[in-house]
C-alpha cells in the first residue's frame, strides 16, 4: 500500500472526514474498500454500545427493566394516569395508618385562656430610715412569715431608747417621792397639824407625776419599737423577687420599690373566664362534694403544667363579653406556675364513663354526614357513618355501627374509596420500613472513597474503552 496516500481517521460516529486534498480516480478506487470497512466497523461499535446501554438500564429498573414491566402489568390498558401505573392507579394498594377504636372515659371540658396570679403580694419596705447593713435572703428564695430579710443600722434608735428609759426612771423617782410626801401630809392632817389645802395640792402633784411616768413609758415603748423595725421581717410566706436595694444604701420609709417584693405562690391562683351558659354546671359543681378539676397547659396546648381545683366564681356576669370569671387554686409545690403567666385552661365539667371513642383524625365529613374508614381483616376498607360526641384531647366519642377494636384509618384517607385495598403501615414515620436506610445517590454524584464502582459506571467504562479501541484501529 502506498504510504503517501493515508486515509483520514474515521470517528466513532461513522462520519468520514473530508480529505485535505482531492484524490485521483485510481487513488479513490484503492481507498474505497478501506472506507467501507471503517464504516461497517463504526456502525458495529455503535450498535454494540447501544445494546450494552439498554441492558444496563434494564438491570437498573430503567425503561426496559422490571419496574416498567410491573407498572405496565397493573395498567388497565388505555392511556392516562391509571394506564401509566401512577400514584392513583385503580388497582394500586394504598398505604394507610390505623388505630383501633376503644372504650374510655370522655371528659366534657371548657377551654379558656387564663392568667396566673399570686394568692398574696407584699412589697417589703423599711419602716425606719437608715443604712442597710445586711440582707438575709437569696433572690428567688422561698421564705416564711416572720423570717428576717434585712438589717438596718440600729445604733441611733438604741440611743433614743436609752434616753427615753432615763427620762422614765427620773420621773418614776419623782413620783415615788411625791407619794411619800402625800402619805406624810395625810398623817399630819389627821392630827390637825396642817391645812387640808396642802394635802389636796400634794395629791394633785402625785397624779400629775403619774401621767408623766405613763408618757415616759410610752416614749420608751416607741423607741424600743423603732429598734425592732431595724430588723426587717417577711410579712407573708412566699417567693422573694429581685432585691431593690443594696448593702450600704440609705433606705427610706417612702421608697416606692422597697427592699424586695414577696409573692405567695403556694398555693397560687388562676383567673379565667368561660361563657355564662356553663354557669349552671359550674354552680352545681361548686356546691357538690367533689370539686371541679382545672388543668393549666402551656399556650401551645402541648405540655400540662399543673392540675388544681375550682375555688370560686365571680358575683356577676360580664355583660360586654357574656362570660363569668372563675378562680382556681393550684398547690404549685414544684413552682411550675409564675404570677402573671398566661396559660391555656381546661375546666372539667363532667365525665362520660366507658364511651366508644376513636382518634379525632379518623372522623371525616361528607354528604352522608360524619363517617370513618374501617379496615377489614382482608385489608379492604369500608365506610361507617357515625354520630360524633365530646372531644377529649385527641379522642372523640362516637355512636354508630362501630365496635371497640375496629381499626379505623387515621392517615391516608384522601386516597381511599369504598372497598379499596390497603396496606397498613406505622403511623410514626420513624418506625416505617426503610426509614433508617441510607439515602440513594443522585445520578452523577461521585461515589465515596474506596467504594466499588456501580454496574452503570463499569458499563460506561467498557463503552469508553471500546470506542478508544475502535478509533485507534484505523
Amino acid at each position: 500500500m502506498n504510504t503517501n496516500n493515508k486515509l483520514p481517521r474515521v470517528p466513532v460516529s461513522g462520519v468520514v472526514s473530508t480529505p485535505a486534498a482531492p484524490m485521483s480516480r485510481r487513488q479513490r478506487g484503492r481507498a474505497a474498500p478501506w472506507i467501507l470497512g471503517l464504516v461497517v466497523l463504526a456502525v458495529a461499535a455503535g450498535g454494540w454500545w447501544w445494546w450494552k446501554g439498554r441492558g444496563a438500564d434494564g438491570a437498573n429498573g430503567g425503561p426496559g427493566g422490571p419496574a416498567r414491566a410491573a407498572s405496565g402489568a397493573g395498567a388497565p390498558g388505555a392511556g392516562g394516569a391509571a394506564g401509566r401505573g401512577g400514584r392513583f392507579a385503580a388497582n394500586r394498594v394504598q398505604p394507610v395508618s390505623v388505630m383501633p377504636a376503644r372504650l374510655q372515659d370522655i371528659r366534657h371540658t371548657a377551654a379558656a385562656i387564663g392568667t396566673i396570679t399570686a394568692s398574696n403580694t407584699a412589697v417589703v419596705r423599711a419602716q425606719v430610715s437608715g443604712v442597710l447593713q445586711q440582707l438575709h435572703f437569696t433572690e428567688g428564695q422561698q421564705v416564711k412569715a416572720g423570717q428576717p430579710l434585712a438589717q438596718i443600722d440600729a445604733r441611733a434608735f438604741q440611743a433614743a431608747l436609752g434616753q427615753a428609759e432615763g427620762q422614765l426612771a427620773r420621773d418614776k423617782a419623782t413620783l415615788d417621792n411625791a407619794r411619800i410626801d402625800l402619805a406624810r401630809y395625810k398623817d399630819l392632817l389627821a392630827k390637825d397639824a396642817i391645812a387640808r389645802q396642802q394635802v389636796d395640792t400634794q395629791q394633785a402633784t402625785v397624779r400629775q407625776l403619774e401621767g408623766t411616768v405613763k408618757s415616759d413609758q410610752a416614749a420608751v415603748d416607741s423607741a424600743r419599737l423603732q429598734v425592732t423595725y431595724t430588723r426587717v421581717l417577711a410579712p407573708i410566706s412566699g417567693r422573694v423577687g429581685l432585691k431593690q436595694a443594696d448593702i450600704g444604701n440609705v433606705v427610706q420609709t417612702g421608697d416606692t420599690n422597697g427592699i424586695v417584693s414577696i409573692t405567695q405562690t403556694r398555693p397560687i391562683a388562676l383567673t379565667f373566664a368561660v361563657p355564662s351558659a356553663l354557669l349552671p354546671q359550674i354552680t352545681a359543681g361548686l356546691k357538690g362534694s367533689a370539686s371541679l378539676a382545672v388543668e393549666a397547659w402551656s399556650r401551645d396546648g402541648k405540655v400540662r403544667l399543673a392540675t388544681g381545683k375550682l375555688a370560686t366564681a365571680d358575683n356577676a356576669i360580664d355583660l360586654s363579653t357574656d362570660t363569668i370569671k372563675l378562680k382556681a387554686l393550684f398547690p404549685n409545690d414544684d413552682d411550675a406556675l409564675y404570677p402573671n403567666q398566661s396559660v391555656s385552661v381546661k375546666l372539667q365539667l363532667a365525665t362520660e364513663q366507658n364511651r366508644l371513642a376513636v382518634p379525632a383524625a379518623a372522623v371525616l365529613r361528607g354528604a352522608q354526614g360524619f363517617y370513618v374508614y374501617v379496615v377489614a381483616p382482608d385489608n379492604t376498607v369500608s365506610t361507617r357513618v357515625v354520630q360524633t360526641g365530646a372531644v377529649d384531647g385527641d379522642w372523640m366519642a362516637v355512636d354508630g355501627k362501630l365496635e371497640a377494636g375496629d381499626r379505623v384509618v387515621i392517615d391516608g384517607v384522601d386516597r381511599l374509596r369504598e372497598g379499596a385495598k390497603v396496606e397498613v403501615i406505622a403511623s410514626d414515620p420513624k418506625q416505617r420500613a426503610g426509614a433508617n436506610a441510607a439515602p440513594r445517590r443522585q445520578r452523577g454524584a461521585s461515589a465515596p472513597a474506596g467504594a466499588e464502582p456501580s454496574a452503570s459506571a463499569a458499563s460506561g467504562a467498557r463503552r469508553h474503552r471500546a470506542a478508544s479501541a475502535s478509533s485507534s484501529s484505523d
